[in-house]
C-alpha cells in the first residue's frame, strides 16, 4: 500500500510538472525555490542577485551629498525607532534643504548596500516617459498605445488607452494585481522568462481613462513602449537621462526577465539609499539639478499632483507614477514600493524621507497612501527636525 501511494505521488508530480510547462507556468519552480524553500513567503529586497540584470551606469565622477551641520546629532524619536525595528528596516534617511541630516542603517546593511525598490521603479518609468516626450520619441501623454503596440490593433478597448493611462493607472488592462498567490499574473511577471510575450497576450476588459486601478502590468506595457520608442533599453535611457547627470554614487542593477530581455519596469531597480533620495530630490526641485533642467517642470507637476481630466479628479491620491496626499498636513507625495519602500517628498519643508526594509504595515487608511507607517515616517521625521 505504501509503495502504491508513493508511486501515485510520483505520477501526480510528473503530471503536474508536465501541465505547468504545457500551460507556460513553469516559472512556479523558480518562484518556489526563491521564496518558500528559502523560508520566505514572497520576494525580498536582496533578490537582485537571483535574476539576470542590466546595469544602470553612473558617472565616473559621482556627486556626493552634502551633510547638514546637525548630521546624525538628532536622535530618532522612540516611536520612529520602534517602528523601524518592528518592520525590519534596512535604512532610513532624511534630507533637509538639500543636505543629509539623518542617515541610519540596520542589521547587516550599510551605506554601500543595494536594495530592491520594488514599485518605486514605477516612478522612474514615468520620469523616463516625461523625458521621452521631451526628446521627441513620444508625442504626448495622450498618444494612443497602439502607435507602439500594433498587437492591440484589433482590440477595440485597447484603442481607448493612451500612454498616459498606463502611467496614471487608469488603463482598462485586464491584469490581476496579486503578490502572494503562486499562480497569478504578477508572480509570473516577476519570476517568468518572457515578460513581453506575457504582457502582450493580456487583453483590455474596460474603457481606459475612466477609473483608477493599480496594475503593475500597465507599467510593463509602458516599458515596452519606451523601449520601442527610444530604441534604447530602459537601463541605458535611465543612465543617460538621470543616473549620470545626478552623479549617483553607484551603478545599479535593473532586473530582467531573461539574460537579454526586458527590464521589469514595475519593480526591481536595486540601488543605494542615498541614490533613491536623489531621485526624490530631483522631483522636489521640479526637475532641476545643479542649474540644469533634467526633467520638464510642467511634467513634474503633473506627476506629483492628483490626476485630473477636464477638471474631474480621476483619483484623489494618485498622479502619474506617484502617490499623493495633499489633504494631509503637511501635504506630500511619495514613491511607494512593496514591503514598505518609500521615497517621500515634503515640499513645504524642503525635505525628503527615504525608508527601505523587509516589512511593511499592511494596515491602510481609507483614501490615503498605502501603509500607515508612511505617515509615521512623515510625522516623526518632522518632529525630529523641529525639535
Amino acid at each position: 500500500m505504501i509503495k502504491k501511494i508513493f508511486v501515485a505521488i510520483i505520477v501526480l508530480l510528473i503530471l503536474g510538472t508536465i501541465l505547468l510547462f504545457a500551460t507556460g507556468n513553469e516559472y512556479i519552480f523558480k518562484a518556489g525555490w526563491l521564496t518558500y524553500l528559502q523560508g520566505k513567503i514572497t520576494a525580498n529586497i536582496d533578490d537582485y542577485k537571483d535574476f539576470d540584470t542590466r546595469i544602470i551606469e553612473t558617472s565616473a565622477t559621482p556627486q556626493l551629498w552634502e551633510y547638514h551641520e546637525n548630521f546624525n546629532k538628532i536622535p530618532l524619536t522612540n516611536i520612529l525607532k520602534n517602528k523601524l525595528d518592528e518592520l525590519n528596516s534596512s535604512g532610513f534617511l532624511i534630507v533637509k534643504d538639500g543636505k543629509i541630516i539623518t542617515e541610519k542603517y540596520f542589521g547587516n546593511y550599510a551605506d554601500s548596500s543595494l536594495t530592491n525598490s520594488f514599485s518605486v521603479a514605477k516612478t522612474f518609468a514615468t520620469m523616463l516617459l516625461g523625458k521621452a516626450i521631451e526628446d521627441g520619441y513620444i508625442k504626448s501623454l495622450e498618444q494612443a498605445i497602439t502607435d507602439f503596440l500594433p498587437e492591440y490593433n484589433n482590440d477595440a478597448l485597447a484603442k481607448t488607452c493612451t500612454i498616459g493611462d498606463l502611467s496614471s493607472m487608469t488603463a482598462g488592462y485586464n491584469w490581476n494585481e496579486e503578490y502572494y498567490l503562486p499562480l497569478n499574473e504578477t508572480t509570473k511577471s516577476y519570476y517568468g522568462k518572457n515578460l513581453e510575450n506575457q504582457l502582450l497576450k493580456i487583453d483590455f476588459n474596460s474603457t481606459s481613462g475612466e477609473r483608477f486601478e493599480y496594475k503593475s502590468g500597465s507599467t510593463g506595457l509602458l516599458a515596452i513602449i519606451l523601449t520601442r520608442a527610444t530604441g534604447q533599453t530602459l537601463a541605458e535611457y535611465l543612465s543617460k537621462s538621470f543616473w549620470k547627470p545626478l552623479g549617483m554614487e553607484a551603478s545599479a542593477p535593473w532586473a530582467l526577465d531573461n539574460e537579454n530581455g526586458l527590464e521589469k519596469a514595475f519593480c526591481c531597480v536595486s540601488a543605494r539609499l542615498r541614490d533613491f533620495a536623489k531621485m526624490g530630490q530631483l522631483l522636489l526641485q521640479n526637475g532641476k539639478w545643479k542649474g540644469k533642467q533634467l526633467l520638464d517642470s510642467t511634467f513634474v507637476a503633473k506627476m506629483t499632483h492628483p490626476n485630473t481630466l477636464n477638471g474631474k479628479i480621476k483619483h484623489p491620491i494618485y498622479g502619474y507614477g506617484t502617490w499623493t496626499d495633499y489633504s494631509y498636513k503637511p501635504p506630500f507625495y511619495s514613491m511607494v514600493g512593496f514591503l514598505g519602500q518609500r521615497v517621500i517628498c515634503i515640499p513645504s519643508e524642503n525635505m525628503i524621507v527615504v525608508r527601505t526594509g523587509n516589512k511593511c504595515d499592511k494596515r491602510n487608511k481609507k483614501g490615503v497612501i498605502p501603509g500607515v507607517e508612511t505617515y509615521i515616517w512623515v510625522d516623526q521625521a518632522l518632529k525630529m527636525i523641529k525639535n
